[in-house]
């Protein structure tokens, strides 16, 4: 995402959301986020319709990846951006509460697994001599009687 929706997102100006990026940039590494080149900025302006001699930006604008959302959280002193990390935390307790209940039960599945494995093989005996009674005697019979 783009510096400027970033800050529209977190209720704070761009400058300030570029302010907070360059006072801490330990927490930014290069590939977490990337300024854009002179061409790839010319290409969003054209897309978007800005004028290019007046007003708009002075600088080239940043491109942060989704690992930075949640860092700017962390930096930005806004109230959105306090929701927003208090959020990020809580979805990633439930993501690791979701992933704990999944090996949990994959460990449940293998145990059945194993568990019957055992009798699929005597089931499949019992299921052989069932067909070994049901078939013609390999011994022809003695007729008893007249």
């Amino acid at each position: 995402m783009l510096d400027s929706d970033l800050a529209e997102l977190y209720g704070v100006t761009t400058k300030r959301l570029n302010e907070a990026v360059r006072r801490n940039t330990a927490r930014f590494p290069d590939d977490f986020m990337y300024q854009l080149a002179a061409g790839e900025a010319e290409s969003l302006r054209s897309q978007f319709a800005t004028s290019n001699k007046r007003g708009g930006r002075r600088y080239l604008p940043y491109a942060f990846t989704e690992q930075d959302v949640a860092m700017l959280s962390s930096v930005l002193n806004s109230k959105r951006a306090i929701l927003v990390n208090v959020a990020i935390i809580r979805a990633f307790v439930r993501l690791r509460e979701a992933l704990g209940a999944h090996k949990e039960f994959a460990r449940t599945l293998e145990d059945l697994e194993r568990k019957y494995a055992a009798h699929d093989a005597q089931i499949k005996g019992i299921f052989d001599a069932l067909r070994a009674l049901m078939g013609p005697p390999k011994t022809p019979r003695r007729r008893i009687g007249f």
